[in-house]
């Protein structure tokens, strides 16, 4: 039988091609379009207080902008500091009496401080190099947040019709549809804060310590610190404990142990005191979902997809197991 044979089939071939086409076109603004709903879950109940005693319009307007402050202020802090510190870092590394000491470890017949001198040369040059594409351009990242507080707006003034418009297109009963919707909230808000806030203890916690070690730009390898410790099983190690090294091989014995002390005993329990607090009240998050969720975010939504990559994988998990629930469960004349 011929393709687009019936009118129906060439409808059906115009609407894919032209929804195909509206994707192809809006992918560079993935990252803001995801984040209208993300930045909905987390501000919805601010809405809903301010709601109760100003105008509609007037409390999402205060909305907004409280949440372009609190992305807009940390994003440019940020990239400015890696901007200015990254590259000098870099070059002081390199240049370091400190690398020549590594570089002459050995364990038995391995050279092991060579290979370890070598990987070090090669991530902090590429972190001298690439601080800034690690936030991606500013004038995409205004974009996406431009379209991100634009589209939280015009959401939090008529979510209910929204959700009258959504909800018939997904296919899964009204009882699950409902479950689905407040599911969405709990993970999104419980990965938001969790993570967060968790990255921001690991970053002082560790920004303080490297002070009180004397270790240099401490500030900077707290910034760090906060965005490596997204990452699940190492995460701030990957910081405090070169940073524990370092200073046992300059000879300050104690001060090195101390720190790696610090990040074992202290830093590295941080997520087992503040994640069950946080997922006591939200959803939780394996692990695993964060770490497979970071390293499929990262090469397309740059930074952001430690924080995107994890969301969209705990959804993917929730609507197979809704999907099992509902049609493999479900006897055959239901299904």
């Amino acid at each position: 039988m011929a393709l687009l044979e019936t009118r129906r089939e060439r409808a059906a071939f115009l609407v894919m091609l032209l929804a195909g086409a509206l994707i192809f076109a809006l992918f560079p603004y993935a990252s803001g379009l995801i984040g209208i709903p993300v930045l909905y879950a987390v501000f919805a109940p601010f809405h809903d207080r301010l709601a109760k005693h100003l105008h509609t319009r007037l409390a999402a307007t205060i909305v907004v902008l409280v949440a372009l402050v609190a992305i807009a202020v940390p994003a440019v802090m940020l990239a400015g500091l890696l901007v200015s510190e990254a590259q000098q870092i870099a070059s002081d590394f390199l240049q370091s009496p400190l690398l020549v000491r590594i570089a002459e470890l050995k364990l038995g017949p391995l050279e092991l401080g060579s290979r370890i001198a070598s990987l070090g040369e090669t991530l902090v040059s590429w972190l001298g190099m690439n601080a800034f594409g690690l936030l991606g351009t500013a004038t995409r990242l205004a974009l996406n947040l431009l379209v991100a507080l634009f589209g939280l707006f015009y959401l939090l003034l008529r979510p209910g019709e929204t959700w009258t418009a959504v909800a018939p297109y997904i296919p899964f009963s009204a009882k699950n549809t409902e479950i689905l919707r407040a599911r969405f909230s709990d993970v999104t808000t419980s990965t938001v804060i969790g993570t967060g806030f968790s990255a921001a203890v690991h970053g002082t916690l560790v920004g303080l310590a490297f002070k009180a070690a004397g270790l240099p730009d401490a500030l900077f390898w707290s910034v760090v610190t906060a965005a490596v410790s997204i990452l699940p099983v190492l995460g701030s190690a990957m910081v405090w404990g070169p940073g524990g090294i370092a200073l046992v091989l300059e000879g300050r014995v104690s001060a090195g142990i101390a720190l790696l002390v610090w990040g074992i005993v202290v830093v590295g329990n941080v997520d087992y005191v503040i994640r069950p607090f946080v997922f006591k009240r939200w959803a939780h998050i394996h692990p695993l979902v964060t770490l497979v969720g970071a390293l499929a975010g990262v090469p397309h939504f740059g930074i952001l997809g430690l924080l995107i990559g994890p969301l969209a994988v705990s959804y993917l998990f929730e609507l197979i197991r809704m999907y099992q629930e509902e049609y493999l469960a479900a006897p055959a004349d239901e299904t």
